[in-house]
């Protein structure tokens, strides 16, 4: 069901084996439900930061106990982008800050985290501060948070003493065939190209070619770094990678200050880049309504430029995904993420859960985020 009680339609899990238990794990009373589905109750849809908050991540430790599992490894992480649609207000470094070193390192998909990090990440999707992902153990255990404080959890085991746990905590269980959350591609027959031996050849031509100095390194959805490259500094660059990272390899896109904001459209939504004196390129995604800020920021920078984040617009000249070091790609990346990496706002900001009419029937393609395949129901 979506948020307002309808059924919608579970995606096939992609790539990996649907977990034999799944539960929705959430504080709202199935009394108080209606016929149709629609939750009736008085619990707010937004986290106590209390005792409710502890019981979640109780039952979590409790799940991840029973199934056997110290460690889950983060799937298809984002951060918060231009636009946020949730019931609390972000907060900076949007929640894993305080987990992972300086720029987010160590957040990215594939990355192994202890329960306790872990914990921590639910804790965060829960307040809604801007961070999501999935954390999975292959095979075992899931954990996936969806809107309005729903929790999915998945195991290998049927996980009684956590069931029981989870009630004891005055908590509502319910079993399901499967989450909404699980992941599943825009097109099953994409084939993501790897960042191969190919792929290097390639671009060390084009950069001595002199038709490319950029490489795009989004790390997570709405997160890139930027690299100005040149053939001395290709391997360099290459050493610091995020693991799974999409990368994208653009032509020559800085220009002066002046000329940069000249080329400012009328109205739309872009990615302003700026290189500081020290030759570090940092970006913002900006709207019209925001130019004339983003202006007088930029107005120090060495180079500055400006890129559409129009679908049609944006065309990197070839782009890749970083297999893991023995050569296998494991990120998990639909078609337009491969093609388009580094967006910075959701693909459907109105189907956010909880913002919709009473009564609509949301199918997966519309009642998601760029990162999610359902919306949460309530």
């Amino acid at each position: 069901m979506n948020a307002t009680g309808t059924h919608q339609r579970i995606r096939p899990l992609w790539g990996c084996d649907v977990l034999p238990y799944v539960y929705r794990v959430t504080k709202y009373d199935p009394a108080d439900r209606d016929q149709h589905g629609h939750y009736s109750g008085s619990e707010p849809a937004i986290s106590d930061h209390g005792p409710v908050e502890a019981a979640c991540l109780q039952a979590v430790a409790a799940f991840a106990e029973d199934t056997c599992v110290d460690r889950m490894a983060i799937r298809e992480p984002q951060i918060g982008g231009f636009a946020h649609f949730g019931w609390e207000p972000p907060v900076d470094g949007y929640g894993p800050a305080d987990l992972f070193p300086a720029d987010l390192i160590g957040f990215h998909d594939g990355a192994l985290v202890p329960i306790a990090v872990g914990l921590e990440l639910v804790r965060a999707m829960l307040r809604d501060s801007g961070a999501w992902c999935r954390l999975e153990t292959e095979g075992a255990f899931a954990v996936h948070i969806g809107g309005d404080q729903y929790l999915y959890v998945g195991s290998s085991h049927p996980c009684e003493a956590a069931l029981a746990r989870t009630r004891s905590l005055g908590l509502f269980p319910e079993r399901l065939d499967a989450s909404p959350y699980d992941f599943a591609p825009d097109d099953p027959l994409h084939e993501q190209r790897p960042a191969d031996g190919d792929f290097w050849a390639r671009l060390r031509w084009t950069v001595s070619a002199h038709r490319a100095t950029f490489l795009e390194e989004t790390y997570a959805a709405n997160a890139s770094r930027w690299h100005r490259l040149t053939r001395d500094n290709i391997e360099a660059v290459r050493a610091q990678l995020t693991p799974r990272a999409r990368l994208a390899v653009w032509p020559d896109l800085l220009t002066d200050v002046d000329a940069a904001v000249a080329s400012l459209p009328e109205e739309g939504l872009v990615e302003i880049l700026r290189e500081d004196q020290t030759g570090r390129i940092t970006s913002t995604v900006a709207d019209d309504t925001r130019f004339e800020a983003v202006t007088s920021e930029i107005a120090g920078a060495c180079a500055a430029g400006v890129v559409s984040l129009a679908t049609d617009e944006r065309h990197p000249l070839f782009t890749a995904v970083l297999p893991d070091s023995d050569g296998v790609l494991r990120a998990l990346a639909d078609r337009a993420d491969a093609q388009r990496p580094g967006l910075g706002v959701p693909e459907d900001t109105a189907a956010r859960p909880g913002r919709h009419r009473h009564g609509d029937d949301l199918s997966p393609a519309s009642a998601s985020r760029s990162w999610t395949s359902a919306a949460s129901p309530r």
